[in-house]
This record gives C-alpha cells, structure tokens and sequence, in this order.
C-alpha cells in the first residue's frame, strides 16, 4: 500500500467516525435535528408575538424532533387555543403539546 492509498484510508477513516458521532439515537437528536428544532423554536416564538393577542403572553417554546411543547401563563383559554393554533401553523411542525395554563 503506497502512502497516499493510505493517507486516503486514514481520512476515509476519520470522516467516518465524525459523521457517527453527529448521528441520532433514540435520546439524543443528531446535529441536523437540533438544528432543525432551533430553528422551529425561533419561528414559533416569532409567529406567537407577532400575533396581536399574544404578544404579552407568558409563552415558553421549546422543540425536540420537531414535536413543539408550549408552557407559560395567559389570560383566557382564547389564548390557549390560539397559541396551539399558532404553533401547529409554522412550517416543521410535526404536532404541539399544549401546556399553557390560565393566569
């Protein structure tokens, strides 16, 4: 084997175990996913205070595997619904627990 054939091994190699090591289990998100999550989680907190209503509500967002979780604080169960309502409509979103209790 000459040491280029094997230089190409090594780096065949090394890329094969960075791209293990970015991979997915069942607990843990890949780089991609998380990623992806991040950016669901900004479009949905955006959607949320640019809609008049909710604008001063207490709405925390979280997203794992593309599954929105929303918890806080809001004044009427209007709210609630239209929280979900806002969430489930952003681009990525596979489904959205809704966790947001009355003030």
């Amino acid at each position: 084997m000459t040491s280029s054939n094997r230089f190409f091994a090594v780096c065949i190699a090394i890329a094969m175990l960075f791209a293990a090591g970015c991979a997915a289990t069942s607990t843990r998100e890949s780089t991609g996913e998380y990623i992806d999550d991040a950016t669901i989680t900004t479009k949905v907190k955006t959607a949320i205070f640019e809609d008049a209503s909710l604008k001063v509500a207490q709405i925390n967002v979280e997203t794992y595997k593309s599954v929105v979780q929303l918890s806080g604080f809001v004044n009427s169960s209007a709210d609630i619904a239209r929280a979900g309502s806002v969430a489930r409509s952003v681009r990525g979103v596979a489904s959205v627990k809704n966790d947001i209790r009355l003030k």
